[in-house]
């Protein structure tokens, strides 16, 4: 049947959610379509071990906006975890983000003016900075850079730090307190429970395939009236105007029979040599007491066409390759590119909530 639904949803991630919730709101009627194996997007969590594990990196929630706080209030509880992660490099370890306790760890400095002037006697002093490194140099000096950043940033990024432009380190922001919280937002928290009940909730009223590829089914178009994709953008086109690059992100997980790994919720590992560039330990999401405890080891990958996206790499290129596709969506009748991989940006979760209550609005506005 033409048109038996409202909406054609195409992800199952957060975007769409908050989509669907507002849309059921209004009795509309959603179809979901999902290639994974389940809802939930990059959010998704496994229960093992009585555990809530976040399957595909660590998600803290995070906002200023008072209206998306109440909004996700209405979803879920959230308990209240501080995110603060911690930097092991080569054994030594180091409060992030860069605070006092930082500089204390690194030089002994006790107070800011000592920190700033130790920082600026490292600085490299360039009006230009042709990469990253220099760049970084620029901003935080020798001990920093070598220490904090540099071996993490060439993991992720899968390239020496001299051959990634400068931007990508626009500001590496200093905090002259001993404060170790990462977010400098007015609200935080994990969801007690995980984030699976709330995808359950903003789906209820929805119908859903799992295991779906969307565009070896083009043809679902046919039963809505408009289609959200939050799919990879350049695949929607058939790489018509080429690839758009990504990072993709490869995660090993174990179960270990003790109560307590690291002490902490995320540790980063900062030095080149070693692999990974992060352990999660999901159960200090929660304030777990379970017996075991399960890790997950985080492990940067460059992205295949039969991987997952995960981060759009936005060089100059990109960026223009990526204008191209614009130009082509918006030509698109009754489809909406939206979320991260129809943007081809990275958001934070309020800026999806946000972007998907806009978007709704939009649609139903033009509808009336």
């Amino acid at each position: 049947m033409k048109n038996k639904y409202d909406y054609l949803l195409v992800g199952a991630g957060l975007f769409n959610a908050i989509f669907a919730r507002e849309a059921s709101l209004d009795g509309k009627r959603c179809l979901v379509v999902e290639k994974r194996s389940h809802i939930g997007g990059n959010l998704y969590c496994e229960n093992i071990e009585g555990i809530n594990v976040h399957v595909y990196g660590p998600h803290i929630f995070h906002t200023s906006n008072e209206s998306v706080w109440e909004y996700m209030r209405s979803l879920c509880n959230f308990n209240h975890f501080v995110y603060t992660p911690i930097a092991n490099y080569k054994g030594e370890i180091y409060n992030l983000p860069f605070n006092m306790n930082t500089f204390y760890q690194l030089w002994g400095t006790k107070t800011p003016k000592e920190a700033l002037s130790k920082i600026e006697s490292q600085q490299l002093q360039v009006s230009y900075p042709e990469n990253l490194e220099e760049q970084a140099l620029s901003l935080v000096g020798t001990d920093i850079y070598h220490k904090l950043i540099k071996g993490y940033t060439e993991k992720q990024w899968g390239k020496d730090s001299k051959d990634l432009p400068a931007f990508i380190i626009r500001r590496l922001p200093f905090r002259f307190t001993y404060n170790n919280n990462y977010y400098n937002d007015i609200y935080q928290g994990i969801p007690i429970g995980g984030y699976n009940p709330i995808f359950e909730k903003c789906f209820a009223k929805a119908d859903v395939l799992i295991n779906t590829d969307f565009l070896s089914h083009r043809e679902l178009t046919n039963k809505a009236k408009v289609t959200i994709y939050t799919g990879a953008i350049d695949r929607y086109f058939d790489y018509c105007f080429g690839q758009l690059e990504y990072r993709s992100l490869r995660f090993e997980m174990e179960t270990l029979e003790i109560e307590n790994y690291q002490g902490n919720a995320a540790v980063n590992y900062t030095d080149r040599e070693t692999p990974y560039t992060r352990i999660i330990e999901s159960k200090h999401f929660e304030f777990g007491k379970q017996p075991n405890t399960v890790i997950t080891k985080e492990f940067p990958a460059p992205w295949k066409d039969d991987g997952e996206p995960f981060y759009p790499v936005n060089t100059t290129e990109n960026n223009k390759r990526y204008e191209q596709y614009k130009k082509k969506a918006e030509q698109s009748k009754d489809v909406y590119f939206a979320g991260r991989l129809g943007a081809y940006k990275y958001y934070n979760m309020d800026e999806i909530i946000q972007e998907a209550i806009i978007l709704y609005n939009h649609i139903k506005h033009l509808s009336l």
